[in-house]
């Protein structure tokens, strides 16, 4: 279990600018692991890591959480990352072995392999009667500028995202990270445009993590001497799964589809899609289900 990844949340340009910044390798590496990604998902599947990373220091209760959901119509499938109120995120990708060679510019593709023809999703649920959704087209597949635009025409506050993330030959995560910067009510149109370019100029986040830049200084290089941390909260990867919950999917498939699982493998093997784990139930166990399924 990873104890090093934290966001940071900042304000900057006299208060008119929120800023994160995120270091999020311990859960890209451990959704590597887990999943057995290869490198373009892995850099999918960390970039929407470290937006929900992000997003995760916007709760203000345990209870709370995020699910942030990508669906472009390309090889990747769908992209599906989850935040609680906890600081826990869990993820996946529908097809984490999809290998297409690098852009022109000697980088993994993300946009080609996630793909544009679809949406991008956010479910908040607040503890409110119904949860919040909001959805865009996507606009390239990168996920940063997806979320830029998302924001922007979603929910009406002018954004900027930068996320990346460095795989090793080796399929391993060498870095994760982002910056996500956002005005504040008062603030000019020039004070975002100020920061894009500054943040267009900045080199790549997951670079300047690798070199062991910390996310507190990629916010000080972007406004320099303008900085105001406000928190630090830690991240980690934890799944929610667990037997009980497991046995609950297997009840709610009813006593047919049960009985058929008791005559023809007398077994059951359940895998949990955020975390890879495998949950066995014996013909015992599915009996004992079956008197518990109400159809």
């Amino acid at each position: 279990m990873n104890t090093t990844d934290y966001v940071v949340v900042a304000t900057a340009k006299n208060d008119h600018i929120l800023a994160y910044a995120t270091t999020t390798k311990g859960i890209a590496g451990e959704l590597q692991q887990r999943h057995d990604t290869w490198p373009v998902a892995t850099a999918a599947l960390g970039r929407v890591v470290s937006v929900a990373s992000m997003l995760y220091a916007t709760l203000k209760d345990e209870r709370h959480q995020i699910t942030l959901q990508v669906q472009g119509g390309g090889p990747l499938g769908n992209v599906l990352v989850v935040a609680t109120g906890e600081g826990y995120i869990r993820g996946y990708v529908t097809e984490p072995h999809v290998d297409l060679p690098l852009n022109k510019k000697g980088k993994l593709p993300v946009g080609e392999a996630v793909g544009k023809n679809g949406s991008l999703y956010v479910i908040k649920d607040l503890g409110l009667r119904e949860p919040y959704r909001g959805s865009v087209p996507l606009v390239s597949g990168e996920i940063g500028d997806d979320f830029t635009y998302y924001f922007t025409a979603s929910e009406q506050m002018p954004s900027a995202v930068a996320v990346g993330v460095l795989v090793a030959p080796d399929l391993s995560v060498l870095a994760s990270g982002g910056v996500m910067v956002q005005l504040l009510p008062g603030a000019s149109e020039a004070e975002i445009t100020e920061a894009e370019a500054a943040l267009q100029q900045l080199p790549q986040v997951s670079s300047l993590l690798h070199e062991g830049i910390a996310p507190e200084q990629i916010l000080e290089r972007l406004f320099p001497g303008d900085v105001k941390i406000l928190e630090r909260r830690p991240v980690e990867f934890r799944c929610t799964c667990n037997k009980p919950r497991l046995a609950g999917v297997l009840i709610s498939l009813g006593k047919e589809e049960l009985d058929n699982m008791i005559e023809e493998d007398g077994e059951a093997e359940l895998v949990c899609h955020f975390c890879s784990e495998k949950y066995y139930f014996n013909k015992d166990e599915l009996v004992e289900l079956r008197e518990q399924a109400s159809h």
